[in-house]
Order: structure tokens, then sequence, then C-alpha cells
């Protein structure tokens, strides 16, 4: 998943990336987030169960209802609390999602980050992890915005709007929150909508 954001000094956070999907209760974690936990990759299928099992037992409880809202309505979220590894270790994490939704428009799931700051917290508990907390949401905006436009313009579904972002990021060395935040600068700067394009849709929003 590549090196995530940084604190003042600098210092590299571990990011992981998961998904879960309703239908099947399944869930899905990238290499990063197996390892927090204390799995080597593909190791372990996860599951809710699972999940809560390596929840600090001090954390346990209001992760459950955050898990239980997210299996039953979805919706954005972020929390802070420690997980406790294979080997008995606690870490520190982040954790920001948001609703994972069809080409229909319908709640489907959810997805987001695994944010280990195990570290940081060690050094400026609250700060560091609010700050870190909105620079992720923030990342997270700009590149549903830039997944829109795409979608929008090329009627693709939401994966593959994202799968181009990606392509473009590894094309250009640029991360994809930059490519995101580039590519709203310039259609702000540069793109205007025609005047008949803008009235059709006009008649398309009053009429939905």
């Amino acid at each position: 998943m590549g090196v995530g954001p940084t604190t003042k000094s600098g210092a590299p956070h571990r990011v992981g990336g998961f998904l879960y999907r309703r239908v099947g209760d399944r869930w899905e974690w990238s290499d990063a987030v197996a390892r927090m936990h204390g799995y080597e990759p593909g190791a372990i299928v996860p599951t809710t169960e699972l999940l809560l099992s390596h929840k600090h037992p001090e954390d346990r409880p209001h992760v459950a209802q955050t898990l239980e809202a997210i299996r039953t309505s979805g919706g954005s979220f972020s929390s802070r609390h420690r997980i406790v590894d294979t080997k008995g270790r606690t870490r520190s994490v982040v954790v920001v999602g948001d609703r994972l939704v069809d080409e229909s428009g319908e709640i489907i799931g959810s997805s987001g980050f695994y944010v280990d700051v195990t570290e940081t917290l060690g050094e400026t508990v609250k700060d560091s992890v609010d700050e870190l907390v909105a620079e992720i949401s923030s990342s997270r905006a700009a590149i549903e915005q830039a997944k829109g436009m795409l979608m929008l313009v090329y009627a693709i579904p939401a994966d593959r709007a994202f799968d181009v972002l990606v392509w473009h990021s590894h094309e250009t060395n640029i991360k994809v929150r930059d490519v995101a935040e580039r590519l709203l600068a310039r259609v702000a700067a540069d793109f205007e909508v025609p005047a008949a394009v803008r009235t059709h849709f006009d008649h398309v929003l009053l009429r939905n």
C-alpha cells in the first residue's frame, strides 16, 4: 500500500486497507493490516469475530458498536483504539472508513484504512492522531470527488475510476491523493460545463 501519512517529524506510519461486504458478512484486508494483527499475508481469512478478538479488552465494547453500525447501516466513521496482535503486543491504530456503494448507489459495505500510530501515540497522544485522522479524511474526500468526475465523464463504475487514479499515480510517481487534488484544481480552473449540459442536468436533478 506504500508509505502512509507522516508526523511533523516525518516518521512514516504503516497504512493498510480493508474492505467489508454485507453480502456474506465478508471482510478483506491488505497485507499491512494482516501484519498489524500478527498474521502473514494470506494466512487467515478475517471475520467479524476475529477482528473483535484482537481488540484490546478495554476498547472492545465501543469497537463492537462501530462494527455493528458498519454491518447494518454503513456510513463514514473513524475510531482510535488498540489491538493486540498474535504475539500479545499492543498496537494503537486509527481506523477510518466510508460506505461502499454499488453502481445504483445502494450501500453494500464499507472500505477504508488502518493506520498504525503506536509510535506517534508514544510521543504526542491526541494532537498527532487528530491530525492524522483529519489528513486521511481529507485525502479520501478528494479521491472520492475525483472518482465521481471520472465516473460521470467516462461512464465507468467506482472501482474502475479508482483504477484510473492509481494508474496515473504509478505513471507519474505522484501519490493518489495528490493526483486527485490536482485533477480537482484543474477542472475547477479549466473545465466549463456547456450551458446545454447544465440545463439538462437541472431537469434531471429536479425530476429525481
